[in-house]
């Protein structure tokens, strides 16, 4: 895999330093676990049956990354196993904290592995995580994150109860009801933070599995993560598109205008290097 032990400029270093800042984790779904857990805990916490414990040893051990602590290798076959856990939550946890140890081959193997996971979340952190080892393998999930995103039914059923166009979400946020072929009712809740920006069904319609339920334009905070990170792995191609898609979302921020044309910039000047 391409991109592990390369020499880093100043601008990858600032890169990667914003990344591990805003990125997922926090961002997105406002977990604080805040109390440090010592060696043992993490020992206990690593193999908990509670996902948000594992959550906690994952937290625990990227905050002492951060602070170059070798001992944390330790832990790296246990987070390489933790990335195929059941649960989205601690893949996509896992996924974050591999990306603050670019020295790791382990971590950059499996990252790359989890661009194909089943959850749009998990393979969107793989890709951001993998930015940090200079490798763009993720940049078709980058430039997903400026897209909106389609939410198919899992079931079919009758919508009972569905959010208004304009309603921003949290991920795992309900955004409808259906009631089942068996009479039970069914609750089906958003993937990915973002704003309905289209409902392709009414209440009372019948629905079949994989019908277009909503369509949920990106956050702010996912458009500029995917910009950061589009800055060092874009290409020339991805330009029109940046523009296109980032700066709706953007539009009431001036920090993220100011991010588009960054991210913009960066990726001319890396292409006129090229030729």
């Amino acid at each position: 895999i391409d991109g592990v032990g390369r020499r880093r400029t100043p601008w990858q270093l600032m890169l990667v330093a914003a990344l591990l800042v805003i990125v997922p984790f926090f961002a997105w779904y406002g977990t604080w676990f805040g109390r440090e857990l010592s060696d043992s805990q993490i020992e206990e916490y690593l193999t908990d049956e509670k996902p948000r414990h594992v959550q906690h040893a994952l937290a625990e051990i990227e905050r002492r990354m951060a602070k170059q602590d070798a001992a944390t290798r330790r832990w790296h076959p246990q987070i390489v196993a933790l990335s195929h856990h059941p649960v989205a939550d601690v893949r996509q946890t896992a996924a974050w904290v591999m990306g603050a140890d670019v020295h790791a081959v382990e971590y950059h193997e499996a990252l790359a592995q989890l661009l194909r996971d089943a959850e749009p979340i998990v393979r969107r952190n793989a890709a951001l995580s993998l930015v940090s080892f200079g490798d763009a393998a993720g940049r078709p999930e980058l430039l997903a994150m400026l897209r909106p995103y389609t939410i198919n039914a899992p079931v079919e059923g009758k919508v009972l109860t569905i959010l208004n166009e304009g309603v921003p979400v949290k991920r795992e946020g309900l955004i409808a009801r259906l009631r089942l072929r068996n009479d039970e009712l069914y609750e089906l809740r958003s993937p990915l933070s973002g704003k309905i920006s289209k409902a392709f069904v009414r209440e009372g319609d019948e629905v079949s599995i994989g019908r277009e339920i909503i369509l949920l334009s990106p956050d702010e905070a996912q458009v500029r993560n995917a910009l950061i990170a589009l800055s060092q792995v874009g290409e020339a191609d991805d330009i029109s598109e940046m523009e296109s898609h980032a700066q709706e979302t953007a539009s009431t921020s001036a920090e993220s205008k100011q991010v588009v044309k960054q991210a913009i910039e960066a990726i001319r000047k890396r292409s006129a290097e090229k030729r």
